[in-house]
């Protein structure tokens, strides 16, 4: 099964691109305005929010950077891709907003014990502040879309990192509003409020991220699905020792499905690639699969894994069935079930002269293998 095809990975990779360059270019803007309208307007709190702005500049350069280096195609050294560098980034900018958050926090408890830095504020600041809102809002809409759109986990750690920059301003404005009404202390409170929030989401996406790092499994609802899938496909009698693993965006599965252990080798193969194909076509995550198909349920326990093979078996068969011409043995077919062998034997008719002597030929066959103790049975199949 391969991964996403080369198109898909060039694909990908522009539309992140794309996103973050035009969040990035908002984001340099935006500080820029802030910082030197509150030059102006002697307003430390817009300043510092203007600071914050150009902080994304560094979530867009890491975005960038990793959604270029994973969306590279499989290799040899890394035959599952390099979307876990996306992953690890989601981890960097979950760390980041944690530690924005712990910013706010820590400027709001000095503005809690000196308000008066507020006090400053003019209406140019408030029009300034403003406008950062919408347009951080804006950016986060936009890239939150395309996030779920890509199903990038980075993207959606990206956009919330925007939002952040939205709550800062908010509380730029709150603090405007507090100070105009003469209550100093409502910029402080309001920041405190929105740092929790703001390292919520850090905490959040550094633990999701994290968890991924260690192989995490697709949530229960997407593996339901998943067995709902594998069960549609005809010849699919049980599944067993289902294992789903995220990876960026995308998801593993690795699953053990039972056919009827008579079917020949290809048959079983044919059940397990139309596994395969379904669930690359119906679920959405899944960029890789494999099926292995068995014969019994081995989940727990595997009853024949002390059995001898086809090549050892063949030879103590024919020591034990010194009467029949090495040559009259066109195929023998071993079936490993429940912890024993059952032996099919193909046989020309010519060397038969009736049906009595067929039956005789079956019985003394069955009884000179009585002493294999792994031997279940023998059927005999008589071919023109």
């Amino acid at each position: 099964m391969n991964l996403l095809s080369e198109p898909s990975h060039r694909q990908r990779y522009r539309e992140v691109r794309k996103v973050t360059v035009i969040g990035s270019v908002v984001d340099f803007v935006l500080g820029v305005a802030k910082i030197v309208t509150g030059w102006f307007a002697n307003s430390q709190a817009l300043i510092a929010d203007g600071i914050h702005s150009l902080s994304d500049l560094l979530t867009g350069f890491i975005v960038l950077y990793a959604a270029k280096h994973s969306h590279k195609s499989a290799d040899e050294i890394h035959p599952y891709g390099y979307g876990r560098i996306e992953t690890l980034a989601t981890v960097s900018l979950g760390i980041v907003l944690t530690g924005v958050a712990i910013g706010i926090g820590y400027e709001a408890i000095k503005r809690l014990n000196d308000p008066a830095v507020m006090l400053d504020f003019t209406g140019i600041a408030l029009l300034i502040a403003l406008l950062s809102v919408i347009s951080k809002e804006w950016v986060y809409r936009y890239t939150m879309s395309a996030a779920r759109r890509l199903r990038s986990d980075m993207l959606a750690a990206s956009a919330w990192h925007s939002r952040s920059d939205a709550f800062s301003s908010i509380v730029v404005l709150i603090g405007i509003g507090g100070v105009m009404l003469g209550h100093p202390y409502w910029d402080a409170v309001a920041a405190v409020v929105v740092a929790a929030m703001i390292a919520k989401i850090g905490f959040d996406l550094v633990r999701s991220s994290t968890l991924e790092l260690i192989d995490v499994a697709l949530d229960p609802g997407k593996i339901s699905v998943i067995r709902q899938h594998i069960h549609a496909v005809a010849g699919v009698r049980s599944i067993h020792t289902l294992r789903t693993r995220k990876s960026a965006g995308s998801a593993f599965v690795d699953v053990h499905i039972q056919v009827d252990p008579r079917l020949s080798v290809s048959e079983g193969h044919q059940i397990g690639d139309s596994v395969r194909r379904r669930l690359l076509q119906q679920v959405d995550e899944v960029t890789d699969v494999t099926v292995h198909i068995d014969p019994e349920n081995d989940e727990s326990d595997s009853p024949c894994h002390d059995l001898p093979l086809r090549e050892q078996v063949i030879i103590e068969l024919k020591q034990h069935w010194p009467q029949l011409p090495v040559s009259a043995i066109d195929a023998v077919t071993l079936h490993y079930l429940s912890g024993a062998i059952d032996v099919e034997l193909d046989l020309p008719i010519e060397i038969l002269q009736s049906i009595d002597e067929a039956k005789h030929l079956v019985q003394q066959l069955k009884q000179a293998v009585s002493a294999l103790s792994y031997i279940n049975t023998v059927h005999v199949r008589f071919k023109v």
